[in-house]
């Protein structure tokens, strides 16, 4: 689904025409979280709201390319310049990869609720078959509940992969997008700088 022309209209662009993402604060120590001070800008995660922001902004551009351009009270020299572009990459790359781990857990999950289906399923033919046709009403209730238990299990694990595999997938895609994005930056005046 493209974005609508409303949202589009909502931001900037290049004079390529790439979305601007615009992202202002008054000093390059704002754009990171505050209790991991002593670690290098690159291994630091970045401030949450921040994050938020971009990644709400990269959903709601869907497919459209787009920068992300800082304007910092403070312009930074070109060394800081280049140790955020390294951060931002950093950060998502670290997001991806864990919103990866969460897809294989999910997938082990899946795998693990829809053998012990099997195994009850087989089971619960097994059962069925051994009572025969003139069963007790406890047998019967055992039997049934057999049945139904391994289809919950059955159905759980497909519906687990068909509901969750999807938004997950989804927020790699994101993840990958803000990782790769290019990052410039602009002096609080209005003056672009590279």
């Amino acid at each position: 689904m493209a974005p609508q022309p409303r949202v589009l209209s909502r931001y900037e662009r290049t004079e390529d025409g790439r979305v601007i993402i615009d992202v202002a604060a008054a000093r390059v120590e704002e754009l990171y979280n505050n209790f991991d001070k002593g670690a290098p800008f690159i291994r630091r995660d970045l401030d949450q709201d921040l994050v938020d922001y971009l990644i709400g902004c990269a959903r709601e551009l869907h497919r459209s390319p787009f920068v992300l351009r800082f304007t910092l009270g403070e312009p930074p020299d070109g060394e800081k310049q280049s140790r955020i572009r390294r951060s931002v990459n950093a950060y998502f790359l670290y997001l991806a990869d864990v919103e990866r781990e969460h897809v294989g857990q999910m997938f082990r999950r899946a795998t693990i609720l829809f053998c012990i289906g099997l195994a009850i399923l087989f089971v619960s033919i097994y059962v069925n078959r051994a009572l025969g046709e003139a069963r007790s009403v406890v047998g019967n209730v055992f039997a049934e509940g057999l049945t139904v238990a391994a289809w919950v299990s059955l159905w759980e694990s497909l519906a687990t992969v068909l509901i969750e595999w999807a938004p997950h997938r989804r927020k790699v895609r994101v993840f990958r997008r803000l990782a790769c994005a290019e990052v410039i930056f602009r002096r609080p005046t209005g003056g672009a700088a590279a």
